[in-house]
């Protein structure tokens, strides 16, 4: 049995084992101890955190305090890690989650620039600024390859084969990939090096290969500001993200051809139904090539 005083132990240690054993970003483990903390204060003080019966009230809570689908999908997937570990360690006798089901939800599908639209988008900076030849160069790097934005401030100059084409990328849970890197982008990179970097380094030394001004690896908050600063010049006012770039790029691959195992290795998703999002644009090209090619259509 596992009580309320036994459990806040147990959620240190489960997020001790994300953090050093999984690897995992500081975001998500953020998020699992704040769900894991809301899980704790629902438990009575005689419970037991291991018992079905409570896990499933905790969940009737979220939904009466009018959480939304995705909100309560996101707790219910901590809650089964949480007690996967718990489990696995020996702490419960059986999985108090196995009998939870995810709510549905509708799936929103990826919003995307078109071709015009990423043009004025990649065209905004101004090159005659450092800065400028950064940005520019960043947006580039940024469509040809789909990274998270995480992954790009994180990117090292030596994580960069400039002659060969590709770079080597630390993703979620600390796993590595190798993503191409198209000619545009080394392009706008080599201008970059040789007339941005050193500018805003001024003789600093960095490992990584976007540095601000003061000589540090931009940060995912500064990314996202000046993306909406060359993203309002470029005429593109609302939900413009990284995120949405990393649609884009998957996007466009798979209206040219490429298929959806190849863009999944690329994007550095672990399984294979999380890139299903783009099957809609699968459906739109077969539907074209039908229209296209067969003598009945």
């Amino acid at each position: 049995m596992r009580s309320v005083a036994s459990i806040t132990a147990d959620v240190a240690s489960f997020l001790d084992f994300c953090r050093i054993e999984k690897g995992l970003a500081n975001a998500t483990i953020e998020s699992y101890r704040l769900d894991l903390e809301a899980f704790t204060r629902s438990l009575p003080e005689q419970g037991n955190a291991g018992d079905p019966a409570f896990v499933r009230a905790h969940v009737d809570q979220l939904y009466r305090a009018g959480m939304g689908s995705r909100s309560i999908a996101r707790h219910i997937t901590t809650l089964r890690n949480f007690c996967k570990f718990l489990l696995e360690k020996g702490l419960v006798a059986s999985d108090p989650t196995a009998t939870l089901a995810q709510p549905k939800q509708w799936q929103n599908l990826p919003k995307f620039l078109n071709r015009q639209q990423l043009n004025d988008l990649i065209q905004a900076p101004d090159l005659q600024r450092p800065e400028g030849l950064r940005d520019r160069a960043m947006l580039e790097f940024l469509y040809a390859t789909g990274l998270r934005v995480s992954e790009l401030c994180r990117v090292r100059v030596s994580d960069l084969e400039r002659n060969l084409g590709f770079v080597r990328v630390v993703g979620k849970g600390n796993k590595h990939r190798i993503v191409p890197v198209g000619k545009a982008a080394l392009g706008a990179v080599e201008a970059y090096l040789g007339n941005g970097r050193p500018v805003l380094l001024k003789r600093r030394s960095s490992p990584y290969l976007f540095v601000t001004a003061r000589g540090t690896a931009l940060t995912r908050q500064a990314f996202w500001k000046l993306l909406a600063v060359h993203g309002k010049k470029a005429g593109i006012f609302h939900n413009l993200t990284p995120h949405v770039l990393r649609h884009t790029f998957a996007t466009h691959l798979l209206e040219g051809g490429a298929d959806l195992r190849s863009v999944q290795t690329m994007l550095g998703h672990s399984d294979i139904s999380t890139t299903q999002i783009y099957t809609h644009v699968m459906r739109s090209r077969l539907r074209n090539t039908v229209d296209q090619h067969h003598p009945r259509a």
